[in-house]
């Protein structure tokens, strides 16, 4: 793939350079880039304040309509979004609130909504004024997705739903929630189920419970519904389409947002590299050939996803390939720090007790999250299946293949 930048997206990054240096001023400058994995409890209204900036700005869903921009956005090319995306994070920008509805519903709704659901989700989002978060892993069906167990009983003009969702990010936060849940008990497996939107102001139907993790911070958490409603005509794609639509999500999950990613993990290897250089552990021949690795392989990632960007559903195996990438990148990156520290990175601050809640500073946090990097968003190990069978066409062994590898999303297509 030719990719590379014309004068209309110079012009471009121009202009969003101006805008964010212009907006990006008082207590926005202040939270800098906080706000990312890791540490997405610091500034969350100060965050949302920043949501409704870019939104007032258009900035927000730059890819939905790449001609008209009918839902409040700007109308933005692929190479535009990736001029946004990058001079964004440069610009050392708060971790987005918003990104999930942004760049996770609002695809889905464009590939598998109806024209009325659009209409009345995609201007909030655009706006940023409605956030929302993603209800599908389960304390029992995490990367075996399909044996979810929430279920969604039609009543009237709508559904009630009960059940338990796990590992849900902004769940505390959010506007809206969308549900994969089974609406018909007869169906088995990824048959029966559908997409639904769910409301999260509901007392007493919805609760959240913060996950409390080793770095003290609680990013993710439990969300119970306990007959929460939802309206018939928020069912995306369809009732009993849900496994259609869910994995066309999963294909979206990782595109321009990647570059923003890598362009923050270029901030954190100079952080590593600093630290390095401070403490002299850059004297070290080994040490330092690992850093010139780590930098050598940010390029291969970058230039892995501008070479499958706008590869059709994850067409080849794309999104595995990054995820598989960059989860292990992120994770020797924090093994890096404490190497690079040594002994001083096990020191927490003087005034810690059992009774109190332990701070960490950020190369610290930096690695103890990365511990789940290859884990969340899909493990090492189903990606590997993926490409196996998706990309390389290796046969499906049955016999002494694992539960989860048996029953892995896609595990239907024969």
């Amino acid at each position: 793939m030719e990719f590379g930048f014309g004068t209309a997206d110079e012009g471009f990054r121009a202009e969003a350079r101006e805008w964010l240096a212009g907006h990006l001023v008082g207590e926005f400058a202040s939270l800098g880039a906080a706000g990312g994995p890791g540490s997405e409890h610091i500034g969350v209204e100060v965050r949302r304040a920043w949501e409704r900036e870019l939104g007032g700005g258009g900035w927000i869903g730059l890819g939905w309509d790449r001609v008209h921009g009918e839902y409040g956005n700007r109308a933005g090319s692929l190479t535009q979004q990736v001029v946004w995306a990058e001079e964004y994070a440069r610009a050392g920008a708060p971790g987005r609130v918003g990104h999930i509805g942004e760049n996770l519903l609002a695809p889905t709704l464009l590939a598998y909504g109806d024209q009325a659901q659009r209409k009345r989700f995609l201007p909030a989002v655009a706006r940023g004024e409605e956030l929302w978060c993603q209800g599908y892993s389960e304390p029992e069906a995490g990367s075996d997705l399909a044996g979810l167990r929430t279920v969604a009983v039609r009543d009237g003009a709508g559904y009630r739903i009960s059940g338990q969702k796990v590992w849900t990010s902004l769940a505390g936060e959010a506007d809206w929630c969308f549900v994969l849940a089974r609406t018909d008990p007869a169906e088995r497996r990824h048959r029966g189920l559908s997409f639904l939107l769910v409301p999260m102001a509901q007392p007493g139907r919805i609760e959240v419970r913060p996950i409390r993790q080793m770095s003290g911070t609680a990013e993710f958490n439990e969300v119970f519904f306990d007959g929460a409603v939802a309206r018939a005509d928020h069912v995306v794609g369809g009732a009993g389409a849900g496994w259609r639509v869910a994995m066309g999500l999963l294909a979206l999950e990782r595109g321009v947002s990647t570059l923003v990613q890598q362009v923050g993990f270029a901030r954190e290897l100079a952080e590593v590299v600093g630290a390095a250089v401070r403490g002299g552990a850059v004297r070290d021949p080994v040490l330092r050939e690992h850093l010139v690795r780590q930098w050598a392989e940010l390029q291969v990632m970058r230039w892995n996803a501008l070479r499958t960007l706008g590869a059709a559903g994850g067409a080849g195996g794309a999104p595995s390939v990054a995820k598989l990438l960059w989860g292990g990148w992120h994770q020797r990156l924090g093994e890096l720090v404490m190497r690079v520290r040594g002994a001083a990175a096990t020191v927490g601050p003087v005034d810690w007790s059992p009774e109190a809640p332990y701070e960490l500073d950020a190369l610290q946090r930096l690695f103890l999250f990365t511990r789940a990097d290859t884990i969340y968003g899909g493990s090492d190990e189903i990606q590997r299946n993926i490409i196996a069978e998706r990309v390389l066409g290796l046969p499906r062994a049955e016999r002494g293949m694992s539960r989860v590898e048996r029953e892995m999303p896609g595990a239907e297509r024969k």
